[in-house]
């Protein structure tokens, strides 16, 4: 690739849009996971004894699906991500790479 054609991609107005779709998305849902990961360490950390109670006057404790959540949240995270870099960013991409004639 030619040093001219690689300022031609980063001034294209879809390579600013790309870029800016992306980071948006990634922080948004960085944020997210970061906002359910730490606060359910908070909540170990000053309410345990909200999360020993238990569910249905069983063994198991509010923490133990609190947790599993915790954990899916992070699969589901990375599933809205895979399917939105596969419809938006993608096509972009597409578009993007039609455009330059790479």
């Amino acid at each position: 690739m030619k040093p001219n054609q690689i300022q031609e991609i980063l001034d294209h107005p879809h390579f600013k849009e790309l870029v800016h779709k992306k980071r948006v998305l990634s922080w948004t849902l960085a944020t997210l996971m970061w906002v359910i990961y730490f606060g359910y360490i908070l909540l170990v950390t000053f309410e345990p004894e909200w999360l020993h109670q238990s569910l249905s006057g069983g063994v198991t404790t509010v923490g133990i699906p609190m947790g599993i959540f915790v954990i899916l949240s992070a699969f589901i995270l990375c599933g809205i991500y895979v399917w939105r870099a596969n419809g938006k960013l993608d096509a972009l991409n597409k578009l993007l790479r039609d455009e330059v004639q790479l």
